[in-house]
């Protein structure tokens, strides 16, 4: 984004590990940000969200974007996340092809009542099934959006349940480097972790923020801000999945491939048809698809194969 805008290194302020569960020390970061004249700020985690609410009513004139989430004021308030449930997808089609045991783990960093997290592993499932319907999916939550010790532990609660493939929505490198150990195979997360678990990583699910801040910014700067919600996707090259490890099973890079293309034409939405769920509910229409408000707000619902580990 700074490269993109020419902007200098004056120009942008960074607030680093500002734990999103103190509400304090958020309300202080964003104000000293508004302090130092920043005529827009990003709040990057979903506990920053209430606070840049409420901080988005007592200063109109400042711009303020919430990564994840769901709220926003539609002025000077806006949400933005991706649809990163689509690379979720993509990556269950190299886990599910490259199991010997069919039990797969997920460290989870939030459990039922969280879209985000939630949604990631029923698309990470569906993916899997689409290729694999015997492989089941065993999901540890931690309850917390970064707990190395907690990370850790989940990771080898999986492992030691003869998981061979081991995914995350969680910060640490935990599950890969454990995974590594093991001799099994892991799912980065967030950047190409293959740096951190050469041997292990069959693919990454990634992050190019830059897309969205690069537009918002711009929008900032040619007095086109509007205040709508941004939630990009493959087609917008928000998010994306790294190319599968040449030591994955054969025809896992094709097959990606292959639903990757029918993701961005359309045919497949991921969250497709009638879906069951783990309780023997299900949930969708024949025919359709998922609604954005749903997918981002209202997945609180596991699909049939996943399992939580208590």
């Amino acid at each position: 984004m700074q490269q993109n805008l020419g902007l200098s290194d004056s120009q942008i302020i960074r607030k680093n590990n500002i734990s999103d569960t103190d509400e304090a020390a958020t309300r202080k970061a964003i104000q000293e940000c508004i302090d130092a004249g920043c005529n827009i700020i990003f709040t990057t985690s979903w506990g920053y969200m209430q606070t840049t609410a409420d901080m988005a009513e007592e200063y109109p004139d400042v711009y303020f974007s919430h990564g994840t989430g769901y709220m926003s004021n539609g002025k000077n308030f806006n949400n933005y996340f991706g649809r990163i449930y689509q690379a979720r997808y993509l990556s269950g089609i190299a886990a599910g092809l490259n199991t010997k045991t069919n039990k797969i783990g997920y460290v989870a960093a939030m459990g039922l009542d969280n879209s985000e997290v939630t949604g990631g592993i029923d698309a990470f499932a569906l993916g899997i099934y689409s290729v694999n319907p015997d492989a089941k999916v065993y999901v540890k939550v931690t309850n917390s959006w970064y707990d190395p010790k907690g990370e850790e532990e989940a990771a080898k609660t999986l492992l030691n349940m003869n998981c061979d493939v081991i995914a995350q929505h969680c910060d640490t490198v935990y599950p890969q480097t454990l995974a590594q150990e093991k001799g099994v195979y892991s799912i980065g997360y967030n950047s190409d972790m293959s740096k951190e678990a050469p041997e292990a990583c069959l693919c990454s699910v990634i992050w190019n923020w830059s897309a969205y801040y690069t537009s918002a910014v711009q929008s900032v700067i040619d007095g086109t801000w509007d205040g709508s919600n941004y939630y990009g996707g493959m087609n917008e090259n928000l998010v994306s999945i790294t190319p599968v490890a040449d030591f994955a099973a054969d025809t896992t890079q094709e097959k990606v491939n292959v639903a990757k293309q029918q993701i961005l034409s359309g045919k497949n939405g991921v969250f497709d048809g009638v879906i069951e769920t783990n309780t023997g509910a299900t949930v969708g229409t024949v025919g359709k698809t998922l609604d954005d408000s749903v997918i981002t707000g209202g997945i609180n619902w596991y699909f049939k194969t996943v399992s939580v580990i208590e």
